[in-house]
């Protein structure tokens, strides 16, 4: 997968597109489409104009062999993630990554197993 770059950040509408696409792994424009309306209203050439826009930004792969247009992310979702939380880390939180953690703690409420996966990383940091 294609590493990100500033100029093809994705927006909140490609990200919950791209979303689908991770966990299906290759979908057609219809199938993205029908699961995004499970928790949006958006029309279907909404959809399809998205991941026309996301395939020229290089966010998406598109197989055009046959005559429904499969497509895929060509971007990680952990590089998607890395790329996104150091923008928010520099920008909101002026660099500092307690207070991102801190706010992020304070907002949900962490599972057992989420906090003791939180305190792994925190002992290994020590």
């Amino acid at each position: 997968m294609a590493k990100q770059t500033g100029n093809n950040k994705p927006t909140e509408s490609e990200l919950e597109i791209l979303q689908v696409l991770w966990q299906r792994g290759k979908a057609t424009v219809r199938e993205v489409h029908e699961e995004l309306a499970t928790i949006k209203d958006a029309g279907y050439t909404t959809t399809l104009k998205l991941m026309q826009i996301m395939h020229e930004k290089g966010l998406v792969l598109r197989d055009d062999s046959s005559k429904t247009h499969v497509y895929q992310a060509n971007v990680s979702k952990e590089d998607t993630q890395d790329q996104l939380v150091g923008k928010m880390l520099n920008t909101l939180f002026e660099g500092s990554a307690s207070q991102l953690v801190m706010r992020a703690l304070g907002n949900a409420k962490p599972s057992s197993a989420e906090i003791a996966e939180i305190q792994k990383l925190l002992d290994s940091l020590k």
